[in-house]
């Protein structure tokens, strides 16, 4: 019988091997294709009241998703296409996803930007009103608590979304050093956006088939910006950024118009965007080049190791100001001992903790992410590697269940991102 405690094991069991959302996806898919359905239906939603459902939960069980535990949420791995089409679909016509798993906060005042200054790298105080950055939350040792896409709504508002896996140990993070800030005089407040849900538009119909649900001209919109407005008769907070390297949105909607949005975002798409569950996104972002929190970057992992330097503002790095920011500006004039790197491979496809050696044989990194591209139709993988061993071309042997195959160490991202920019 499938049920969700052998649900709650799988996902156990490929955390503990390292193993991937889509691994996860595709080990469902044939235990489902193996069992009966109707059984698996009555047995499995019945026994999910322990986890928490975003408003298009219904929704999806209506359109055939397969529900999973995720960060103690009940989400769609996938739904009746496979995780291979759903892919390319994405990247050929366009996706939307219920990423409402994840939360969204604002924080308001007049010191609201200083306040966050002090726990990102971001030059927060630099960004135009109406645009946002990714970022990261960092630790005391330099280490990453978590990543984050910021936005300045106004000098007095931050909106802000971390991950649903994050979500208690940031926002006590966040209320912990609140508390001290306000303390001192410092005007912030905050409020959780647990009224809203969050969709993803993403490929290249994301625009056409929301610019016929909104009067805006969303083609004065670019990537990074942020805006307040009515889509499809409710006020939402739009912001083009995305998860999968293609242009797209998210759409933060009042929970009581989510379902209407997807319903009609799905229609004026006349069929080509479809509804993409969480194994699809997974491949999507690591053939972005996209870090996944808890496997590419973690406590232990500084911006600089994990390639996003960028990400430190030019200000912040004179300056510091934020926790950590001493380890993090002695690796930026020094050097970090390790890297962030992408790798094609053969034979079967890494994953997670599968070891890197040089061609002698020596140990030199590990794999955080890897699988099979559907897009490029062949194995990738994003790791560490000691710094000297990173450059691009440089022969590796990568061990997959203590079997060594042949690879090579690659710039990311493995699929040309496609940002809607200023030309």
């Amino acid at each position: 019988m499938f049920s969700i405690h052998r649900l709650f094991r799988l996902q156990t069991t490929f955390k503990m091997r390292g193993g991937s959302l889509w691994q996860l996806g595709q080990s469902i898919t044939r235990r489902l294709a193996q069992s009966d359905k109707k059984v698996v239906s009555r047995r499995y939603f019945a026994s999910e009241a322990d986890l928490k459902k975003t408003a298009l939960y219904d929704f999806h069980v209506a359109h055939g998703g397969k529900m999973v535990p995720f960060a103690g949420w009940s989400m769609p791995i996938q739904y009746k296409d496979s995780i291979m089409d759903s892919t390319v679909n994405c990247r050929e016509n366009g996706s939307l996803f219920d990423v409402a798993h994840m939360c969204g906060l604002s924080l308001k005042g007049k010191d609201c930007v200083p306040f966050l200054e002090t726990l990102v790298v971001a030059d927060v105080a630099g960004l135009a009103p109406g645009t946002g950055s990714l970022t990261v939350f960092t630790n005391e040792k330099g280490g990453a608590i978590d990543d984050s896409v910021i936005t300045k709504v106004t000098d007095e508002h931050i909106y802000l979304v971390v991950n649903a896996g994050c979500r208690d140990k940031d926002l006590a993070h966040i209320e912990e050093h609140m508390k001290a800030f306000k303390s001192k005089g410092g005007d912030v407040s905050w409020h959780i956006h647990d009224e809203r849900s969050l969709l993803a538009l993403q490929g290249p119909l994301a625009a056409p088939v929301l610019q016929h649900l909104t009067k805006e001209d969303l083609s004065k919109l670019y990537f990074g910006n942020f805006q307040i407005l009515d889509i499809n008769g409710s006020t939402c907070f739009l912001t083009r950024t995305g998860y999968t390297g293609e242009d797209g949105f998210e759409i933060s909607v009042p929970d009581e118009h989510a379902v209407d949005l997807a319903k009609a975002i799905l229609e004026k798409s006349e069929g080509k965007v479809r509804l993409t569950g969480l194994g699809a996104r997974d491949s999507l972002r690591l053939e972005a080049g996209l870090c996944l929190y808890g496997n590419d970057m973690e406590q232990h992992i500084s911006p600089v190791e994990a390639g996003l330097t960028w990400a430190i503002g030019k200000r912040r790095r004179a300056e510091g100001g934020f926790l950590g920011a001493d380890v993090i500006l002695q690796q930026l004039k020094d050097g970090p001992t390790i890297r962030r790197v992408g790798f094609f491979s053969s034979g079967p496809p890494a994953r997670s903790h599968s070891e890197v050696h040089d061609e002698s044989g020596n140990k030199i990194g590990e794999i955080t992410s890897g699988g099979f591209s559907p897009n490029l139709k062949k194995n990738i993988a994003m790791g560490y590697v000691k710094s000297g061993q990173h450059k691009t071309g440089t022969k590796v042997k990568i061990l997959v269940r203590g079997k060594p195959y042949e690879g090579s160490i690659t710039k990311m991202p493995f699929v040309a991102t496609k940002y809607y920019k200023p030309t």
